[in-house]
């Protein structure tokens, strides 16, 4: 049993834009969720006005000036559409590549040739997983929505028992093996052997990945019956194409930002030296922006022009690509304006000060603090590093297998139960064409699975390791 006293706290965190106590702030929370809620499933409000309304009323039940909420949910909607947003944006055009020259088809059907209907969700987890390791969810998914809309339309499968398991093989790459960032910046903050790390993660994200998705993609689709939304399917190339291009180059071209992230993040771990001109030039390679574009840039040449497109044809494609992902980059964005809200007004230190007396099991504890940031602001790398932060003393007496397992109970916890104020949530929503209900009873809820038999797997390898 392990207690942690107040000095671990972090101390630099910027002051808040409320003085609210904690059970004003616990309150405002609810409200400003209620509201988001409420807007969009009772009056059937657009998700982008719904959310900001809702972070205006969070900043007032907390009592926190309304510039300061203005600002705060400002700059929450900027960085996500400044980071998040181009990727999107990068990734539809890749999309709309891929659909327009016939690459997507070869992909597509080299799938459906080589998998059943039964072993599809396995194939779509197995993918999923691989291109997920060292990405970002949001990219993993930009890159995988054409191939998985594609697979469920043309094979004639149900969108969830295809779209659950891909997601979960993303979900559960972002939240326990390295080299992903998140696992990564746990393993530096306690000071975890990333060997270990590793080999720990794989033998809990196995069997994770199977619960939450291939088993529980079967009860998602029977909660969940919907068609795949004709708005974000790409249409079949044109069977008047004069030529596609291989299978080899379109594989090529969607893996080059895998390789590209995942080489970078090899790097770091290998040369971990800022300064060495090797890995300061993979740290721009390998970075999602530029790992995206040069997707794009080779994929004008792999894609396009290996498809006999013309200069004209290629500027057409791009343009007509960014027109459907408007109103997915402004409700995204809007939800990272409520988390930022959610931050600033001071959620994420409400919960370390409240969970500084708990007294349980330092893995059980950092798993409980993990799920209780991500509940409050959202955001699975809030709650990675905040967690991290906190419980990092308690690895001081840990052997190096329980110290491994500190940053896997962290990774755990931090993908807790997805809801309205994460914007991993609304991108996955408008991509599959679901309503919020829907989306909590498949997305939400397979999330919760992933957090839940991680976190189980972790306490039962630290009783026998």
């Amino acid at each position: 049993m392990t207690r942690l006293s107040a000095e671990l706290l972090a101390a630099d965190a910027p002051a808040p834009i409320t003085s609210a106590g904690h059970a004003q702030l616990g309150i405002a929370v609810l409200a400003g969720i209620a509201v988001i809620v409420v807007l969009i499933t009772r009056f059937k409000l657009h998700a982008f006005l719904s959310l900001t309304i809702g972070s205006l009323a969070l900043g007032a039940f907390a009592g926190a000036p309304l510039d300061k909420v203005i600002t705060s949910f400002g700059s929450g909607l900027g960085s996500t559409v400044a980071g998040v947003g181009v990727l999107i944006a990068l990734g539809a055009i890749l999309g709309k590549l891929l659909s327009d020259s016939g690459g997507a088809d070869r992909i597509v059907d080299t799938i459906l040739s080589r998998a059943s209907g039964r072993t599809m969700p396995w194939a779509m987890v197995l993918i999923a997983s691989v291109i997920g390791l060292p990405l970002f969810f949001e990219v993993g998914i930009v890159l995988l929505i054409p191939v998985v809309l594609m697979v469920a339309k043309r094979g004639n499968h149900s969108l969830m028992r295809i779209g659950i398991p891909a997601l979960a093989g993303l979900s559960v790459m972002h939240a326990l093996v390295p080299p992903h960032p998140g696992p990564l910046a746990a393993v530096d903050t306690v000071k975890a052997d990333l060997g270990v790390t590793l080999a720990l993660g794989v033998l809990v994200a196995i069997p994770t990945v199977i619960v939450a998705g291939p088993l529980f993609s079967r009860v998602a689709a029977r909660w969940v019956d919907v068609p795949v939304p004709d708005r974000m399917l790409p249409p079949r190339a044109s069977e008047e194409l004069e030529r596609r291009p291989g299978f080899g180059a379109t594989l090529f071209t969607m893996l080059l930002p895998v390789v590209l992230m995942l080489s970078k993040a090899l790097v770091d771990v290998v040369v971990d030296d800022p300064a060495n001109t090797v890995q300061r030039v993979f740290d721009v390679a390998g970075s999602s922006l530029i790992a995206m574009l040069a997707a794009v840039l080779v994929g004008l040449f792999t894609l396009g022009r290996a498809a006999g497109f013309t200069k004209e044809r290629l500027s057409e494609t791009v343009e007509k690509s960014l027109g459907p992902i408007a109103g997915i980059l402004l409700i995204v964005g809007a939800g990272g304006g409520f988390k930022q809200t959610l931050i600033d007004s001071g959620v994420g230190q409400m919960i370390l000060d409240i969970s500084k007396d708990w007294s349980i099991p330092a893995l059980l504890l950092a798993w409980l603090i993990s799920v209780a940031i991500r509940l409050a602001t959202g955001s699975a790398t809030v709650a990675t590093v905040s967690a991290a932060g906190l419980v990092a003393p308690l690895a001081a007496d840990m052997s190096t297998t329980h110290t491994a397992l500190l940053v896997l109970a962290i990774g755990a916890g931090s993908v807790f139960f997805s809801h309205v104020n994460d914007a991993g949530f609304w991108l996955v929503k408008e991509y599959f064409g679901l309503s919020v209900g829907q989306n909590l009873k498949t997305w939400s809820v397979m999330e919760c699975i992933i957090s839940v038999v991680a976190g189980g797997l972790v306490l039962l390898l630290s009783l026998v390791i």
